[in-house]
């Protein structure tokens, strides 16, 4: 085990002394953008530099940020690079609408995830939980990889909560789907760097059409059988967020969701409901293996709170919420924003032209010298009392903020603490001698090459 003390730090790329050049930085961003970002950027409140897709502004000043997603956030749209990585299947979804389809789909999905209908879900999650230590339990003294299991775990609570009819393809089909999914539309394409026309073929989005193929395959047919128990008998139709979407209207106009806008949405829920949850419990098991100190604290939270009543459960679960809050600082589900600038503007002091791209990166921001204490070590007491309260809103963005703060920040926290928790109780996970998980950002961060695990009872 590495068993890194609390002085030290878990594994991240070194942040380079100066830029690379253009033909490198293309060469980095396309397998792992996390390694071109320098020491300026993790030190000065904001880096203007260019690149041949026009002027570009990293923006780490908690006050800048504030005013680009909250005070004028009128100001920025999305850039057209991110709706480009995000065009496959999720264009039309509450991702990646603007304007009025934005705020009508936001007006209506808003209720689906307000804290009762969520803590509603506490259940499932923890019979999915208790499923997985059933599968590890078996598994005991083996190698697992524990990416693989935690991507299953949360498809699984996808299903017992949002598509209770099943995905209308196995979940493994469904995991091994997205998983190629992520790492092509991660992979930075030159030709967009380059700024090359749209009407260019990009061979990556080529990749991208068998794997679009089994989402709508799985889609339609995750409409049209729910769509028939619902006519059928709509009181035996299960009330869950796939029936809440359906019948979804703007609570101001009425007006219900488009065809298109019901097809994007789920697959924004399937991807993003899984991904990013996925990746925290990987990382945040990775790190309570390393840290005695916090592992012994979370399971005797687990050993205590458990076996308790179960409502408000995750709430209680404190010690682990800590951990979890460190582990998206360090390994940010997020790991950049970005949106252009429409009108002149100034940010931290730098003047802003129209057509600038503004770049808010949660990785970067969470590990900025000028923010945090140690910046790249391991310490979940950042999250508690006072230290928590001094946490400037801004400067900790693991899921957004502002109007367009990810709607689903709250289920996949109770999910997240369920699920380790429940782990924690039951198990001690050791990490392979000689394996060192490394994040690579893939659209999320993720730990590249998996992370292969030893399963021990306590």
């Amino acid at each position: 085990m590495l068993d890194f003390p609390a002085e030290l730090s878990p594994p991240a790329p070194a942040p380079r002394a100066q830029a690379l050049g253009p033909i490198s930085l293309l060469r980095v961003l396309a397998n792992n953008p996390l390694e071109a970002w320098t020491t300026a950027h993790f030190e000065q409140p904001i880096v203007i530099g260019g690149l041949s897709i026009g002027r570009v502004a990293v923006v780490s000043d908690p006050t800048a940020i504030r005013r680009v997603l909250f005070d004028n956030c009128g100001n920025y749209k999305k850039d057209w690079l991110q709706r480009r990585v995000l065009s496959a299947g999720l264009i039309g979804g509450l991702l990646t609408a603007e304007g009025h389809s934005w705020r009508t789909q936001r007006r209506a999905l808003a209720p689906l995830f307000a804290r009762k209908t969520v803590m509603s879900f506490s259940a499932a999650m923890r019979d999915v939980a208790n499923g997985l230590v059933d599968r590890l339990a078996r598994r005991e003294g083996e190698v697992v990889d524990i990416a693989v299991e935690a991507t299953r775990v949360t498809l699984e609570v996808l299903e017992r909560t949002i598509f209770s009819d099943g995905f209308g393809r196995t979940s493994e089909d469904i995991r091994l789907a997205m998983k190629s999914y992520f790492e092509t539309i991660g992979r930075i394409d030159p030709f967009d760097m380059l700024g090359v026309p749209d009407f260019v073929p990009r061979p990556a989005r080529w990749k991208l059409r068998p794997m679009l193929r089994v989402f709508e395959s799985a889609i339609d047919s995750i409409i049209s059988k729910r769509r028939e128990r619902i006519a059928a008998d709509p009181e035996s139709a299960p009330r869950d967020i796939l029936t809440f979407l359906l019948e979804a209207a703007d609570p101001e106009t009425g007006e219900g969701f488009s065809e298109a806008e019901i097809r994007a949405n789920i697959l924004t829920f399937i991807a993003a409901g899984h991904e990013t949850t996925a990746n925290c419990i990987s990382w945040s098991l990775f790190l309570l293996s390393q840290s005695r100190e916090w592992r012994e604290r979370v399971q005797a939270e687990s050993d205590c709170e458990f076996d308790g009543d179960f409502d408000g459960l995750a709430d209680r679960l404190v010690e682990t919420r800590a951990v979890i809050d460190e582990t998206n600082r360090l390994y940010p589900p997020i790991t950049a924003i970005s949106r252009v600038a429409i009108g002149r503007d100034e940010l931290a002091g730098e003047p802003i032209k129209p057509g600038t791209m503004i770049v808010i990166a949660p990785y970067v921001l969470h590990r900025h010298r000028a923010l945090w204490e140690k910046p790249d070590n391991f310490n979940p007491n950042r999250f508690f009392g006072d230290a928590r309260d001094a946490i400037d809103r801004f400067a900790y963005l693991p899921f957004g903020v502002g109007p367009r703060i990810c709607i689903g920040a709250a289920f996949a926290l109770q999910e997240t603490s369920i699920v380790i928790a429940a782990i924690m109780r039951n198990f001690t996970l050791e990490l392979v001698p000689g394996c060192t998980p490394w994040p690579v950002q893939k659209v999320t961060l993720r730990p590249g090459g998996g992370l292969p695990m030893i399963v021990r009872r306590r």
